[in-house]
């Protein structure tokens, strides 16, 4: 089967394989625009690659930085207890009378060169750690100060989808729509542009396959994003909706997956955002209702986000056709 976009192949998969595609029921894309099926991931391939730092939460981030701060003066602390005890010299103030917290507070000095100069090294070995600790210390502060500009510097994607697609009256025949809002301040440039596929599980010789066709769509893009953009595809003769019900979309496990892609102003970055709708998340002969706030005089002056979501329900109607 085509979709108004042209003929395609009908062994194309959009990069989820053939084995899923024949065998893989469930959903493919979350609504957060993850991927349902996750690669399985360990913490040292986590630990061990620049995306992976970027991409775990803040939390984790922050976690990871104060563990890192306190196991490695924990073990420099340890190297200046094995140089004996003599290593570290009290040149004012008391002693903390435990060899092992006076070297860790003595190597967070070191780590942070703060210097307070009531404690010194003694001796070629404790000499010899402290200029190894200063160099590990400008190696690992650098490192992390480059992560944290790293993540700073990551466009923060702000788009937000409506929480139900619509297939909705449109021109004399029907469309599947739905709403998108960038709810940041920054303006995206170039053009939003949008893709929309629908999948679904279809028969063939040895069963069951799932079948992804592109959605020709009213407009693939727009150069200027201040507001909202319904997102319409619609529903002719030669599209793959073309007179399916409600009931053929849930049994057929239907997916509409949804790609956006634009550049952020600020930072001059592409930015993505993914999302999907099932068939239980599209809703037959509705509208979206109006956003925008009209003054005294009938002149648009903004938009009311209380009504992104919201839709108007027509009568019923049993199938998507002209």
């Amino acid at each position: 089967m085509a979709g108004q976009g042209g003929p395609r192949k009908h062994d194309e998969d959009f990069g989820f394989g053939s084995v899923v595609s024949r065998s893989y029921e469930g959903r493919l894309l979350n609504r957060d625009g993850s991927f349902s099926m996750l690669r399985p991931t360990d913490l040292r391939s986590l630990l061990g690659s620049f995306s992976g730092f970027l991409t775990m939460s803040w939390s984790q981030f922050s976690v990871l930085v104060v563990a890192f701060y306190v196991v490695s003066n924990a073990l420099f602390a340890l190297a200046y207890v094995l140089c004996g005890p003599g290593s570290l010299a009290t040149v004012s103030g008391e002693k903390l009378n435990n060899r092992f917290l006076e070297a860790f507070f003595f190597s967070v000095h070191t780590f942070a060169t703060i210097g307070y100069g009531n404690m010194i090294p003694h001796g070629l070995g404790a000499n010899l750690l402290v200029a190894a600790e200063t160099l590990y210390a400008l190696l690992g502060f650098a490192l992390i100060t480059g992560l944290f500009f790293a993540r700073f510097s990551r466009p923060s994607v702000g788009i937000v989808f409506t929480n139900s697609a619509v297939i909705a009256p449109y021109d004399g025949i029907t469309a599947f729509e739905f709403r998108v809002i960038n709810r940041r301040a920054t303006q995206i440039i170039n053009q939003l542009r949008a893709q929309v596929v629908f999948s679904r599980l279809e028969k063939d010789a040895d069963g069951h396959i799932r079948r992804y066709h592109p959605l020709a769509l009213e407009r693939e893009g727009v150069a200027f994003f201040p507001t909202t953009w319904t997102v319409v595809h619609p529903i002719g003769e030669s599209s793959p909706l073309y007179g399916l019900t409600t009931s053929d979309l849930a049994e057929s496990g239907a997916e509409f997956l949804i790609y956006l892609t634009g550049i952020d102003e600020t930072s001059s970055q592409v930015i993505h955002a993914r999302s999907s709708y099932t068939a239980s998340e599209v809703v037959w002969n509705a509208s979206f209702k109006r956003m925008f706030v009209h003054d005294a005089r009938g002149e648009i002056v903004g938009i009311d986000m209380s009504k992104f979501h919201q839709i108007t329900r027509h009568e019923d109607t049993k199938a998507a056709h002209s």
